[in-house]
């Protein structure tokens, strides 16, 4: 754990008592912090109060009182309306700040890796936290992703700390300047909470701070908004600038031209991998993936080489266009990651003959983006609060049905795909949507995908067993 010995005798108030907010209290106390934690859930206080963590009621106190306010990142304070507590925080001039934050004021001389976009920041931590783990490196990897940061031992000389930064938590981390800081894309996303797009794009850019050359922003260039990002800071000129990309190789910088990863940081287009081979990283949303990492990586000094070796050793996160099994010539994907209509556009992009399962809380948008892709889709099933908007957007357009609920939707899509007897045919859950109208996280959706999926398969196997029984009988 973190020691936080510049906070030792001060008084700190803690808000939300989940992943990072529980380990920011712990390591507060540890480090001899007057610690006043709450949450408005009693069941988290009680969990967080069995764990020896010190709660205070921060309805009661003198708000005047505490330094620092160390706030959950999905508590808002600000858009689209302040938490009551945070708006009594800001009126006592009481700074609020994240748990990586903490970190960034523990460890100011560490490295930083910094990755943020609206969809692919899990995967890219994830790949650029296994090539530096798999070479040789000290890597702590985490943030939104993963462990708390306050969970993190303290890197050796040379190693890296890789985060996952969601814009909810760049608001909020201010110390931090990334030796690398990767952005990936950018689509509507939490508009709710920064006010409007322009608002999102700010709060995103923050991972930028600072920063001089030679520390290194590597920035994705397929999408518009991100082409201007891109066009903004090679005017300013400030830092070193890596443009990447996961459908064309880039001058200056890396990309993706054929399935093959290309390098052209150097200017020598230098083909380094087969990237249409891996079956972990699939479609070009992936590519881009791999080309963020690959970037990273070499902007700190790890060989092409080398990447190219630990990149192929890669096997994938969970939830994220996750094989889950193939039955009777079925294959079933687990994307329940895919909570906005551009990332389950993403998915539907790598599939020929797809079932799809989609609905939940809708994103602003709902399904706006995915149309491209709807002639892929043999049949739509569809769940949760957006079901029937989402059935009327699809409305003679695809054959759609409104199930419910994910168990239905698992078990009518297998039935249909085997009936179809389509070659190639997916179940796809890519939800399009957040969970949390039926789950308490899109990890939760996933896993209960994969419960029913497992249940499917049982099934399968068990009439198999029966009908190799029946047969052995049979000869005897």
């Amino acid at each position: 754990m973190i020691p936080l010995p510049y906070m030792a005798g001060f008084p700190v108030a803690v808000l939300g008592l989940g992943r990072s907010g529980l380990q920011a209290a712990k390591a507060l106390q540890r480090s001899d912090a007057e610690v006043w934690a709450w949450d408005d859930n009693a069941s988290t206080r009680a969990r967080a109060e069995a764990e020896g963590v010190n709660l205070k009621n921060l309805y009661e106190i003198d708000w005047r009182e505490p330094v620092t306010l160390v706030l959950s990142p999905g508590i808002p304070d600000r858009l689209p309306q302040p938490h009551p507590l945070a708006a009594k925080a800001h009126a006592a001039g009481c700074e609020i700040v994240s748990d990586i934050e903490l970190l960034g004021r523990a460890v100011p001389d560490a490295s930083y890796i910094g990755i943020t976009g609206t969809n692919g920041k899990s995967t890219t931590t994830a790949l650029i936290g296994h090539v530096l783990n798999t070479s040789g490196k000290d890597a702590q990897v985490g943030g939104n992703l993963g462990p708390s940061v306050l969970d993190f031992a303290p890197v050796e000389p040379g190693g890296y700390y890789v985060l996952e930064m969601s814009s909810y938590q760049l608001e909020r981390t201010a110390s931090i300047t990334f030796d690398v800081a990767v952005w990936l894309n950018i689509s509507a996303d939490h508009l709710d909470r920064h006010g409007d797009m322009a608002g999102y794009i700010a709060a995103k850019k923050n991972i930028f701070r600072r920063q001089t050359s030679p520390r290194a922003a590597v920035v994705g260039v397929d999408d518009d908004a991100s082409r201007e990002v891109y066009a903004g800071l090679q005017a300013a000129g400030d830092q070193v600038l890596i443009p990447i990309s996961g459908t064309q190789a880039v001058a200056g910088g890396v990309g993706v031209a054929e399935g093959a990863l290309v390098d052209d940081i150097d200017g020598q287009q230098a083909h380094v991998l087969d990237l249409a081979q891996m079956a972990s990283l699939p479609g070009q949303h992936n590519w881009q993936n791999a080309a963020a990492a690959y970037a990273a990586c070499r902007q700190i000094g790890v060989q092409s080489h080398v990447i190219a070796a630990c990149l192929q050793s890669f096997p994938g996160l969970p939830h994220r266009q996750e094989p889950a099994a193939t039955i009777d010539g079925v294959a079933f994907v687990n994307d329940s990651k895919a909570t906005n209509a551009d990332a389950a556009s993403r998915a539907l992009a790598c599939y020929r003959a797809i079932y799809w399962i989609a609905g939940g809380r809708a994103k602003e948008g709902g399904l706006a983006g995915t149309e491209s892709y709807w002639p892929r889709v043999r049949r739509a099933y569809l769940i949760g609060e957006a079901e029937n908007d989402f059935a009327q957007t699809l409305q003679g357009k695809v054959t759609a049905q409104v199930c419910g609920t994910l168990d239905t939707a698992v078990a009518r899509a297998f039935a249909d795909a085997k009936a179809d007897g389509e070659t190639g045919a997916v179940v796809l859950l890519s939800p399009a949507c957040a969970s949390f109208d039926q789950f308490q996280s899109f990890e939760a959706r996933g896993d209960h995908f994969k419960d029913l999926v497992g249940q499917l398969n049982g099934t399968r196997e068990e009439i198999d067993r029966r009908h190799l029984s029946a047969d052995a009988g049979g000869s005897a």
